[in-house]
């Protein structure tokens, strides 16, 4: 099976797995099982075998849980950022230079910033719009 066939499947899975977590009764479920649990622990004494049983799986769960929602979550920003740099294409006045910005230096990134609240706070005082240069190549400071 190609390797890229694997990603696929694993990735169908961890998405799959995400969609079921995230419904209300499966919340729900998880409360009544760790209530049950937790009472049938206070009625057997707490024994140590079952608490350590009981830590590992919940950290075992909630590494599993880790993965899943790094996973969904950086596909859905991938997507989002795509949907975005197209807007960015698709207006005349847009600035191309923002079309995959998120690989930018930190430096530009900050400059950037910083002349977006120039800008907007210029608008709320209802000054004339200041123009403001943007260096195309970070290695030129």
């Amino acid at each position: 099976m190609e390797n890229s066939a694997i990603k696929q499947r694993i990735s169908r899975l961890l998405h799959a797995l995400s969609d079921f977590t995230s419904r209300a009764g499966v919340a729900a479920a998880v409360f009544v099982l760790l209530l049950g649990f937790s009472i049938a622990l206070s009625v057997m004494g707490f024994p140590a075998n079952w608490e350590v049983g009981f830590a590992t799986v919940v950290s075992l769960i909630t590494l599993l849980m880790l993965f899943v929602i790094q996973h969904t979550q950086s596909r859905h920003q991938k997507v989002l950022q795509l949907k975005l740099d197209e807007l960015i294409r698709a207006s005349p006045n847009a600035d191309d230079f923002l079309v995959h910005i998120e690989a930018a230096h930190d430096n530009e990134l900050i400059e950037r910033e910083l002349g977006q609240v120039a800008h907007h706070e210029s608008l709320r005082e209802g000054e004339e719009l200041e123009v403001i240069e943007f260096k195309r190549n970070p290695e030129e400071s």
